[in-house]
């Protein structure tokens, strides 16, 4: 793995650096092919929304974009993840007396397993553990991921690929570290993300080709039994890009909802995979 620091070549950060002591970032995770960084237009969008929702001083956007694509470049196939710090000083958790921010870039090897979930599809099981509601965070990828922690001990120990994630209220959300939709019919439905959850970079693709498409997509809140009915289920993220889903267990000791289709995982995956 290579990492940069504020555009250097290097592999440590101060340990008082807000990001170490208190998580106080964002970041966004890009997939890399053919040395070019894919999506790297709504990747700078994410990451300027989630400067704005933490009241993060302003990054030079257009330098780091250069940065981001000279260090994709002569990547064949690869993972470029980008971190935002607000950087060193304030006293406690106040910001008052911060220097410059910090900008992290690091690049490791792709996933291969999902290109073989791609034609396989993979298996989901309910997490145990459900994310908090706060409004003031929902949307935004900061650096603050010890749900996901959790949520990852758990599926590593179950025998499902991934998990399907609820907030305290028990509604859906997404899946560890996944965005997801259900396809009944011409319908195509995912959780509407204004409390809690991450909106992922291919959640805001496939919302844009389902919007030019024949099928009808909605935002909803909706508890987990609504995809016991669905056609179809799909998780996205910026890597995966699209994940069919085969069955999933919701509940011990009663029936998988499984699922056969995979007409709109065919339809998606050429536009999710544009670079």
């Amino acid at each position: 793995m290579t990492y940069w620091i504020n555009g250097n070549q290097c592999d440590r950060i101060a340990v008082s650096d807000r990001a170490v002591q208190f998580g106080d970032g964002c970041f966004t995770t890009i997939r890399v092919e053919q040395g070019q960084p894919a999506l790297l237009s709504l990747h700078i969008k994410r990451l300027q929304k989630g400067v704005e929702k933490l009241f993060m001083p302003e990054f030079d956007w257009l330098q780091l974009e250069s940065q981001i694509k000279q260090a994709a470049k002569g990547c064949g196939s690869g993972v470029l993840k980008v971190i935002l710090s607000r950087g060193e000083g304030g006293r406690g958790y106040g910001t008052d007396g911060t220097v410059a921010p910090t900008q992290i870039l690091s690049l490791k090897p792709y996933p291969e397993q999902y290109i073989t979930q791609r034609q396989k599809g993979i298996s989901l099981v309910l997490s145990p553990v459900a994310l908090g509601i706060n409004p003031h965070l929902a949307g935004i990828k900061h650096l603050n991921r010890l749900e996901q922690v959790l949520i990852k001990r758990f599926i590593e120990k179950s025998k499902a690929d991934d998990a399907l994630v609820l907030d305290s209220d028990g509604l859906l959300v997404e899946c560890s570290a996944a965005n997801i939709f259900w396809r009944k019919g011409k319908n195509v439905y995912t959780p509407e993300l204004t409390q809690c959850g991450v909106e992922g970079v291919m959640r805001q693709k496939i919302i844009e080709l389902l919007s030019e498409s024949d099928y009808n997509l909605s935002c909803i809140m909706r508890y987990p039994e609504a995809l016991a009915h669905a056609d179809e289920v799909i998780i996205c993220n910026s890597l995966m890009p699209v994940l069919p889903i085969n069955q999933i267990q919701a509940h011990k000791n009663q029936p998988l909802w499984k699922y056969q289709s995979r007409e709109l995982c065919e339809y998606l995956l050429p536009g999710c995979l544009s670079l």
